[in-house]
């Protein structure tokens, strides 16, 4: 059907033409003196649309002449642009499979290519991503075969690459390498300078907390590691527990770098609330606080956040960080305030008749009483709380108590018992 429908439209063309051609009466007379020539209409359009057919194929075999060689450079730069572009992926697919010498090679070879093509007069308009790159894989190559003379050579070369315009990306995952390089040589120091020169939004980049995280933890400065931790957690780097689990730990390390009681002030203000409200956190900032002849009443109000999560949950603090909150308590207790201690009494005791059967509340409900004079109810509290003490230390405590408040009653009998009892602890 289709051939059928080109054959009429071939002979309407063709009838066309011999409609134009044979009732043309139009006449072109060329006077040439002393001739004169006539000449048909159709003859002068003929030859004048093959007088511009061939003057424009002739033009054209004219500016395909003249382009060879642009042709011939064009090709040159193709050929090496195509090698220079296998050879780099040559480069990273051996550095991902680990073959680190051939890497190197290749990417050496990419820098030799770069440097013919800039050296042949043309210029590549990736020129300072491409070298930076280059010279980052061998660089990189270099440091996993241990060859820090080579790396050093290759990283310096990328980074005066990456000086150029069109490097400036490239730029801040050299400096990123660098500081993981420094890390890998356990040289804290250099890494952070790596990392302080980052720009703004680079340096908090998920990639980069974490470089300065391992670099704030090899240089043995807590507080800085502490405020990336709550970066990578809140960028969701870490999942909630463990960033909580590791800003615990942080935290203990800032407070027990700590050596007078501002220091120790210093650095619980360092932290914020979720960390201060931590229970580990708060009793070893307040034992330190007292360790070192700090503030009772201070002591005392960071610890108010762990007693008010046991008060409220009996699961909320371990059996270990119940014991240890009572012992924090019992030696503010030893300090005369009574002020305070009133205040805490009450507390104590609200506490204990919410809980009438824990014999950890009714031992510092006996304490507590017993530094405050109220020798008889310090002497039942403490004689309930004896038959379920599980920790060893307090049971051998609360006998030690017991005698100290039968000598008040000047029950040297009670007392002498009370004392054998503590020494079979």
């Amino acid at each position: 059907m289709r051939a059928a429908l080109w054959l009429m439209a071939l002979f309407a063309v063709a009838v066309a033409l011999a409609l134009f051609a044979g009732n043309d009466h139009g006449t072109v007379t060329v006077f040439w003196a002393p001739y004169r020539v006539d000449l048909s209409l159709n003859l002068v359009l003929l030859t004048l649309a093959g007088c511009f057919v061939t003057l424009h194929y002739a033009l054209r075999a004219l500016t395909a002449l003249l382009r060879i060689p642009e042709q011939a450079r064009n090709w040159r730069r193709l050929h090496k642009e195509r090698a220079i572009h296998s050879a780099l992926l040559d480069a990273l697919s051996h550095l991902a499979a680990g073959r680190f010498v051939r890497a190197r090679k290749a990417a050496e070879l990419v820098v030799s290519l770069e440097e013919s093509v800039e050296q042949s007069g043309e210029h590549l308009a990736y020129r300072g991503r491409l070298a930076t790159t280059a010279h980052l894989l061998a660089a990189e190559s270099a440091h996993a075969l241990q060859d820090r003379s080579v790396r050093d050579a290759h990283f310096q070369k990328a980074l005066e690459h990456a000086a150029a315009r069109d490097a400036q990306d490239a730029r801040e995952g050299v400096q990123l390498r660098g500081a993981r390089w420094a890390l890998d040589d356990r040289d804290a120091a250099a890494a952070l300078q790596w990392m302080e020169q980052l720009p703004q939004g680079a340096a908090r980049r998920t990639l980069a907390l974490r470089l300065r995280f391992k670099a704030a933890r090899l240089a043995g400065r807590s507080r800085m590691a502490l405020e990336t931790v709550r970066l990578l957690t809140k960028h969701r780097a870490f999942s909630e527990m463990a960033g909580a689990s590791i800003a615990c730990g942080l935290a203990l390390e800032l407070i027990r770098a700590a050596h007078d009681p501002v220091q120790i002030a210093q650095a619980w203000g360092a932290l914020d609330s979720a960390e201060q409200n931590m229970p580990a956190v708060a009793l070893e900032a307040a034992q330190r606080l007292l360790d070192h002849g700090g503030d009772v009443a201070l002591s005392r109000q960071w610890l108010l956040a762990p007693w008010e999560a046991m008060v409220r949950r009996a699961d909320a603090l371990s059996a270990a960080e119940r014991v240890r909150l009572v012992r924090v308590l019992e030696r503010g207790f030893a300090v005369p305030d009574s002020q305070h201690d009133s205040a805490w009494l009450g507390r104590i005791e609200s506490a204990q008749m919410a809980q009438p059967r824990d014999p950890v509340l009714q031992y510092l409900a006996g304490i507590a009483c017993m530094h405050l004079q109220l020798w008889g109810k310090a002497q039942q509290m403490l004689k309930q709380s004896l038959s379920l003490l599980q920790d060893a230390d307090l049971r051998r405590d609360a006998w030690r108590a017991l005698a100290q408040l039968a000598e008040q009653r000047q029950d040297t009998q009670a007392a002498s018992a009370a004392y054998r009892e503590a020494a079979k602890r």
